[in-house]
């Protein structure tokens, strides 16, 4: 297997806080990779280094091959990088089906006057862009709500619309910030299978932030386990559930009693 994305030794400081400490992993192509650990442990900061929302003062951030460390957001989403976010960030005044349009933008080359005429090129791309919505919306089983106010859906509907417009932008690698959170067991159930859908049917390449053990031991292929800024814990769900430090994380264990 390949590493589609590699984080080198990243160090990111608030200050006087030590958010991140020389973190490194790799997350190979086609992987279900999750990262993992207790509240404040700086799961999400890392997301945010490799997003391009936050800039570590250390270390590097390649993807297929290509430094990234010094690229904006937009331009990590144009080579193939998308996200969700740990707090719902939907245009919940619009439908469902314009949050996805929405989604589409770095695959729109249309100027304003053939886009504003819709006429042409202009109508051609706009028929394409949501054939490939559409797409998304039967992939994810949304048909019933595709036409509603976001603000209007339940919780979970509105995690999936959210999933539904990460995926338009066409991901290669996609980061999921707690994409289960909140939801009940039937919802958490759903999403995990669209999750391996994501990751079957579509070969994309998926970094997950997740609380639920079970959901992130039943689907990864690997786990990165990261405890006040640091590394503690990186390779498969067997070898995570046997790891002494992250026993000692989770559940406050002396890592000089053996496990019984």
């Amino acid at each position: 297997m390949v590493a589609q994305l590699e984080v080198s030794g990243v160090e990111l400081r608030f200050g006087g806080v030590n958010a991140l400490r020389d973190v490194s992993f790799s997350v190979e192509a086609g992987s279900i990779h999750a990262i993992i650990g207790p509240n404040g442990a700086g799961k999400t900061s890392l997301l945010n280094c490799i997003s391009g929302v936050y800039r570590p003062q250390k270390g590097g951030i390649a993807f297929e091959g290509r430094d990234i460390l010094g690229l904006p957001p937009y331009e990590r989403t144009k080579l193939g990088i998308a996200r969700t976010f740990q707090n719902i960030a939907l245009f919940k005044g619009m439908t469902v089906l314009d949050n996805l349009l929405i989604g589409r933008h770095v695959h729109q080359h249309t100027g304003v006057l053939s886009g504003g005429w819709y006429y042409g090129r202009g109508e051609r791309e706009e028929i394409a862009q949501r054939e490939r919505v559409e797409d998304i919306v039967d992939f994810l089983e949304i048909q019933a709500i595709r036409s509603k106010i976001v603000g209007t859906l339940a919780y979970g509907l509105q995690k999936r619309v959210e999933l539904a417009r990460a995926l338009a932008l066409e991901p290669r690698v996609l980061l999921l910030d707690e994409p289960m959170a909140g939801m009940n067991a039937e919802e958490k159930e759903d999403l995990a299978r669209f999750i391996l859908d994501v990751n079957g049917e579509r070969g994309t390449t998926l970094v997950m932030i997740e609380h639920d053990m079970g959901v992130v031991m039943d689907i990864s292929h690997r786990i990165c386990v990261l405890n006040f800024g640091e590394k503690i814990g990186d390779g498969t769900p067997a070898e995570i559930q046997a790891n002494p430090h992250v026993q000692a994380a989770y559940l406050g264990r002396d890592e000089g009693v053996p496990v019984r």
